[in-house]
């Protein structure tokens, strides 16, 4: 019996060693993202009575020549637990008027994050206006969960938070690409994020297609265009420019936040 039992625990032991050595984990390469904007559910929480009498009709032209999801592509390149994020140039669609150009149904940001030193360069365009924002990559409490959702063909584990005081976010993230990094500027889990959904803010952004490769030493580097400014320079920036505009004021600001 004694025999038996040593003879089990050695192969359990040789087992786990053979798994180990065909384990295989992701930390170089690529991933598309797609972006899906609820612009049936965005558009209302603009119109006020201040603007309603010409926003309204606005709405219902555009419910009549546009889908209800507007869909936007990204990709984020990584390598070496540096990071970088870049929009896909979208194609221009006839009949969207002025919501398809709102800063809500675009991509504004290109982001490079090194994960090591937790700093990033954030390129924002605002109104056509390109600013260069250098400041610590964001700070997010996340509280992982049991939940389990597969995303392009990898297990994700869902995490819960709150970041910029009110926003609610639900991310997937997965263990086999051990790099703390994700779409836009959500990090900060033991693990790649492949999902996010900001359920309030009707926006989510999904993997679509992981592909794991060996880049080029120069592959991911921070973009180099724009005003410089730090994190509260660019915050205080954006106060200004939007102090006047009344109850468009909260939306723009959080838009530029994200």
């Amino acid at each position: 019996m004694k025999k038996l039992t040593i003879t089990l625990i050695c192969l359990l032991l040789l087992n786990g060693k053979l798994f180990a050595q065909h384990a295989h984990f992701t930390t170089s390469g690529t991933i598309e993202f797609e972006r899906k904007t609820n612009m049936f559910a965005i558009i209302p929480k603009m119109i006020n009575k201040d603007n309603e009498v010409w926003l309204t009709p606005m709405l219902e032209a555009y419910k009549k020549s546009q889908t209800q999801f507007k869909t936007l592509k990204s990709t984020l390149s990584f390598s070496n637990n540096k990071t970088l994020f870049i929009p896909v140039e979208e194609e221009t669609v006839e009949g969207g008027g002025y919501f398809s150009n709102s800063p809500i149904a675009t991509q504004n940001n290109t982001i490079y994050s090194d994960l090591d030193s937790k700093t990033g360069v954030f390129q924002k365009k605002v109104f056509g206006e390109l600013f260069l924002v250098k400041d610590s990559t964001r700070k997010i409490k996340w509280k992982i969960t049991d939940e389990t959702k597969e995303i392009s063909g990898y297990t994700c584990r869902r995490a819960n938070a709150i970041m910029l005081d009110s926003i609610y976010v639900v991310a997937f993230y997965t263990t086999e690409i051990p790099v703390s990094g994700g779409p836009e500027s959500f990090n900060g889990l033991p693990g790649m994020i492949l999902g996010v959904a900001l359920p309030h803010e009707n926006i989510t952004w999904f993997a679509t297609k992981v592909t794991d490769m060996t880049l080029a030493p120069n592959a991911v580097m921070p973009p180099k265009k724009g005003k410089p400014f730090d994190g509260k320079g660019f915050k205080d920036k954006m106060q200004a420019t939007f102090k006047d505009w009344g109850s468009e004021a909260p939306i723009y600001s959080k838009v530029f936040a994200l």
